[in-house]
Formats: C-alpha cells, sequence, structure tokens
C-alpha cells in the first residue's frame, strides 16, 4: 500500500508540473503610462477615462495584444507640466511602462512630448490641439490623435469666409492652445477673405477670465463677428456677461470647441443659438461605427458619451493596434509601426500620418441651438480631417524632422 500511494504522489506530482495552465505563469500585461489632467479639466477628462477604461476591458476581452492583456498605469497631472514631466519619469522608472499616452492640455503634452524625446520612449498624445505637438516640437516619438488647432480652425474658417462679415474680434486663453488657434484662423480667414481685418484681440488666463471686461472690450471695438477659443468655466462666463451686455446680438460667432457637450451641458438654457461651432452631436450620429461604441458606452456607464469618451476610448484602440502591428513594445517598433497606420474608429476609418505623426481623425462642425432647455448642435457635417491637413511640401517647411 505504501509503495503504491507513493507511487501515485509521484505521479500526481509530475502531471501538476506539466499540466498546462496549473502552475505556469500568465504572460505579464503590457502596461501603458496615461497621464492627464484629472482633477484640473473633469469635464473632459472623466469622460475621456470612461471611454479608456471601456476600450481596454474589450481588448482585453477579446484576448488582450500580442497574447498578452493590457494594463493602464493613469496619473493625474492636475494641469501642471511640471507635474506631467514627474509623473512620467516615475512611470517609467518605477512602473516600468512599455509605453506613454493621454495629456489634455496642450502646455502639458509638449512638456510630455519633450519628455518622450529624451527618453527615447513611445507617447501618444491624445488630446492637446496645438501645432507644435506634431510641427515645430515634432519628433520622432511623439503621435497625436485629435484634430489639432490647425485642422479645426480650418474647418471653420471654410464656414467663416462665407459670412460678410470683414472686421473681426478674436478671444482665446492666452497659453500655448490659444495662441495658436488664433494664429491659424487670422492667417487661413485672411487667405480665403483678403478684406477681412482683426479690430481686437483678447487673451484672458486660462481659468481666470474676467468675463465682464473682456466682454466691454469686445464689444468697445464694435466687430462684426467673433472668433472664440475660451473653453469650459471661462466659456460659459463669456457667454454669460455677453448674453447679459448683448455682446453677440446680431453679431456672427465662430467657435472652437462648443459644440461639444463638455462645454454646451453647462450652458443649459444659456446656450447663444446660431454660432457656428467644432463639437461633438453624440446623439445624432447613426454611422454603424458610432452607434456601436454609443451602445457599448450607455450600457457600461449608464450615461451618454461626452467627446473626451471617443478621446480615451480610440486612444487605448490606438496603442492596441499599434502594439500588435510593432509585434513588441519596444518603441523604436512602436514608432515604425505607428507611422502610416490606419484603423478604425467610432468617427469612421483614420491614419497616423508618416510625415507628422498627426492623425486624420475629423471634427463635426456645425451650429448651436436650444432643444428642451438644452444645448446641442444642428445642421451639423463630419469634416475629415484628411482633407484639412497641408500638403507635405508645407509640413516640410513646419516640421525640422519631417520627410
Amino acid at each position: 500500500m505504501k509503495r503504491r500511494e507513493f507511487l501515485a504522489a509521484a505521479a500526481g506530482a509530475t502531471a501538476a508540473i506539466g499540466a498546462p495552465g496549473i502552475l505556469r505563469a500568465q504572460p505579464a500585461p503590457i502596461r501603458i503610462g496615461e497621464i492627464n489632467s484629472y482633477t484640473a479639466q473633469p469635464a473632459f477628462t472623466l469622460p475621456y477615462r470612461n471611454g479608456w477604461q471601456l476600450a481596454a476591458e474589450e481588448v482585453n476581452a477579446a484576448g488582450g495584444v500580442l497574447g498578452r492583456k493590457i494594463e493602464v498605469i493613469s496619473r493625474d497631472d492636475g494641469g501642471k507640466p511640471e507635474d506631467a514631466v514627474r509623473l512620467a519619469n516615475e512611470l517609467l522608472a518605477n512602473e516600468k511602462v512599455d509605453a506613454l499616452c493621454g495629456t489634455f492640455l496642450s502646455n502639458t503634452g509638449l512638456a510630455v512630448s519633450a519628455f518622450s524625446k529624451q527618453n527615447k520612449k513611445f507617447f501618444l498624445a491624445a488630446e492637446p490641439l496645438s501645432d507644435a505637438v506634431t510641427w515645430s516640437q515634432g519628433h520622432r516619438y511623439c503621435f497625436r490623435l485629435r484634430a489639432s488647432t490647425y485642422m479645426q480652425a480650418a474647418m471653420l474658417v471654410e464656414e467663416a469666409a462665407k459670412l460678410p462679415a470683414k472686421k473681426w474680434a478674436l478671444v482665446s486663453p492666452n497659453y500655448e492652445y490659444g495662441q495658436s488657434a488664433v494664429k491659424w484662423f487670422k492667417e487661413l480667414l485672411k487667405a480665403k477673405r483678403p478684406d477681412v481685418e482683426f479690430v481686437v484681440e483678447q487673451f484672458p488666463a486660462l481659468g481666470k477670465i474676467d468675463a465682464g471686461a473682456t466682454v466691454q472690450a469686445l464689444a468697445a471695438a464694435n466687430p462684426e463677428a467673433i472668433f472664440n477659443a475660451t473653453f469650459g468655466p471661462d466659456l460659459t462666463n463669456l457667454v454669460r456677461q455677453g448674453n447679459t451686455r448683448g455682446l453677440f446680438e446680431q453679431r456672427a460667432v465662430v467657435s472652437l470647441l462648443t459644440g461639444e457637450p463638455e462645454y454646451l451641458d453647462p450652458l443649459k438654457d444659456e446656450t447663444p443659438e446660431g454660432w457656428i461651432v467644432t463639437g461633438y452631436p453624440w446623439e445624432a450620429i447613426d454611422t454603424a461605427a458610432h452607434t456601436t461604441f454609443r451602445t457599448a458606452y450607455q450600457k457600461r456607464f449608464n450615461d451618454y458619451p461626452r467627446l473626451g469618451s471617443v478621446v480615451g476610448y480610440q486612444t487605448i484602440k490606438a496603442m492596441a493596434a499599434i502594439i500588435a502591428k510593432a509585434g513588441d513594445v519596444d518603441s523604436e517598433k512602436l514608432v515604425d509601426a505607428a507611422r502610416g497606420i490606419s484603423m478604425d474608429s467610432p468617427f469612421g476609418p483614420l491614419t497616423f500620418r508618416a510625415i507628422d505623426h498627426q492623425a486624420t481623425m475629423g471634427a463635426y462642425v456645425g451650429k448651436t441651438a436650444l432643444k428642451g432647455g438644452k444645448g446641442v448642435m444642428i445642421d451639423w457635417r463630419y469634416a475629415d480631417g484628411a482633407k484639412y491637413l497641408p500638403d507635405d511640401a508645407t509640413v516640410k517647411t513646419l516640421r525640422p524632422d519631417a520627410g
């Protein structure tokens, strides 16, 4: 009996050692370091976080990438570039992440981009819109997902040029994104309409707008039309003061980002009607790709998606596609895989251009309106980002390493 028991135990031990899935270690997850301004810009970044969580769950439910699960290690930079860089370093040094992604504000995005260049680490900038990200400060290791200030300004200029207005006022936050938005709107509109003039420019500090004084300065110049690039609480305050003082009466307004539910929702019944905007009419887009995304998002979070939700979702979907194509998580291989890669998205197909690493993800252009006491977009169309980017010859004058 003792001999039989011994042999049975030995056979059991051998079977356990050789049996697949019993003692064999699971492959280590692919670790993606994500940084964003969750406490500083919650209206956009909290839906954004929901979006990337949904994407990671979908990728992992389908078996992961290269047979490995994706694990997102997220950090909050508080809207401060210096904290964003510190956190990027922590993610690389302590968390051993394989790649970096995220950021919201243009100054934090540029700071992390510079860090990725110094450390030769792949970085997918999700949201920062400044054209410096892919042009003047662009480099091998940085790619950008969302339509840039140049692209969205070009979309709006297409409509602004049709207006009879000749005298324009401009208002925008005084940091990289706002300066870039004003620069391109002026240049692109002047190219289409040499007869226009810009009679006043206001650059309030981000998050610290003195809306009454700003509205007064804009009105004093007596413009025929206004270009606005403020967003968030600054936009809400500007609209409230502008409505009170009659700034927008009998004046056309062209406004960057204002059609996004993140910024329309807080305005409620104060939403000005008839503004020409870029945004996201989530409830009205009926393409198959968007309907699938919207349904999954609403089921998962019991809430409707914002634009941030789409950006977060596509950021992780793009990371997964790039890693799959690269067949590795080595940064050099990721860069080579990302250049020219095409993929599907809730907005339709997009490509990361090889020449400047800018994705061709577009934006929706339409007008603001009130519906049920809430701001919405009407008369909208999807503007394919590929149609609003300069050609290769122009990019080579804007980006030092383009080629």
